[in-house]
């Protein structure tokens, strides 16, 4: 459901909580209906040096959320997510897209975002519309417990991959 007052205080407190629950349980991401709240709200960060995430990117809050790929060009990458604890994935995502959206200040947040960036955005936007990392998967062989993802990668690939 949109958010109609990005800026109203109950909103200020759910992103609050939200940004709390991510870092405490701990993750990169997290959509409000994570947390029960049927509001398109998402809160993520990359960490620095994430899988090519060149100086991270800081913690961003995004209200009522757009996306835009730029093409049709994807690449396949592991994915983990709070939702699905104990599991990795190799998810295919858009490459390259453009997303906006509204911060708890009212401000319009635009960006272009490639890499492990893109693929967070749209992991935790996919969350708005109900859907999971392996609802998008074109092969559930590649499903697997986090315990054994090093069989399928290196260690750095694994520490890498989105969650």
């Amino acid at each position: 459901m949109p958010v109609e007052d990005p800026t109203a205080p109950e909103i200020r407190r759910l992103v609050e909580d939200m940004i709390e629950t991510m870092e405490d349980a701990p993750g990169i991401g997290l959509a409000a209906p994570q947390v029960h709240v049927p509001l398109r709200i998402v809160v993520f960060f990359v960490p620095e040096g994430r899988a090519g995430a060149e100086g991270g990117v800081p913690l961003t809050v995004l209200i009522n959320p757009v996306i835009q790929p730029f093409g049709p060009e994807q690449a396949l990458g592991w994915e983990g997510c709070l939702s699905v604890p104990g599991l990795r994935g190799e998810v295919p995502r858009f490459t390259r897209i453009r997303y906006s959206g509204t911060t708890p200040d009212g401000d319009v947040i635009e960006r272009v975002a490639e890499g492990m960036h893109a693929r967070v955005v749209q992991h935790e936007c996919d969350h708005l519309d109900g859907t999971l990392y392996p609802q998008r998967m074109a092969d559930l062989k590649n499903l697997v417990f986090e315990s054994e993802i090093r069989h399928h990668l290196s260690p750095q690939a694994a520490e890498e991959s989105a969650e």
